[in-house]
């Protein structure tokens, strides 16, 4: 297992509420975890909004000081270099948005690159509008790696319609999800359901990643 795991995609992709399970999950296996939010647009989901599930399971939470404030401030979180210095911690990183949230990555890139134990995976969906084919979703995909310079490794089809999402839906995303990996040449690592969906799926797909969907906080 890559000691730093980054999850970047499109917006409206679903990559922060995967990166949030993902850790979790990762937790649950007795990893020390350090989940890091590089989102420098202020979104309305974003990790932050799990800070109780993290403090109660004992992960470490790095993002910026400004996050869910009114305050829409591009800036970085401060100890934001605790990802490449602390080796004893699996990092999970929630890169932002398509290209320009990927330039956040950038400061970051010549450790990671020179540790050489990571996973850029990027998170695909379908039913998003700038995604709804392989073709179009390897053009975003080669966007972001040109802004923050590391290539992807992998994929993550994370295909639905929100809360509507059904069995079906997912199933009819496998050929997608199949055809973006022939075009780009990256396995398909796992593909995230709702967990309610799960038991549905299981045995029918290949390393599912159940989700629970965050809820914003009161």
């Amino acid at each position: 297992m890559k000691r730093v795991t980054l999850f970047c995609g499109h917006y409206g992709s679903g990559k922060t509420n995967i990166a949030v399970s993902y850790a979790l999950r990762l937790r649950a296996e007795g990893k020390a975890v350090t989940v890091a939010d590089l989102d420098i647009v202020n979104p309305y989901f974003r990790t932050k909004d799990s800070t109780a599930e993290f403090e109660a399971a004992g992960i470490r939470l790095v993002c910026s000081k400004y996050a869910n404030t009114n305050l829409d401030i591009p800036a970085l979180p401060e100890d934001l270099y605790v990802i490449t210095d602390d080796k004893a911690t699996h990092a999970v990183i929630d890169v932002g948005g398509d290209d320009r949230g990927a330039l956040a990555l950038g400061r970051l890139t010549p450790a990671l690159l020179a540790e050489d134990s990571y996973e850029m995976l990027m998170v695909i969906n379908r039913y998003r509008p700038l995604t709804p084919d392989a073709a179009s979703t390897l053009e975003v995909m080669r966007e972001i790696e040109a802004a923050c310079r590391i290539p992807f490794t992998g994929l993550v089809n994370n295909s639905n319609l929100g809360e509507e999402t059904t069995a079906e839906d997912v199933l009819a995303s496998v050929t997608y999800g199949e055809e973006v990996s022939a075009l780009s040449g990256l396995p398909i690592r796992m593909t995230a359901v709702k967990a309610d969906l799960y038991p549905q799926l299981a045995g029918k797909i290949e390393n599912l990643l159940p989700l629970t969907l965050q809820k914003k906080p009161i």
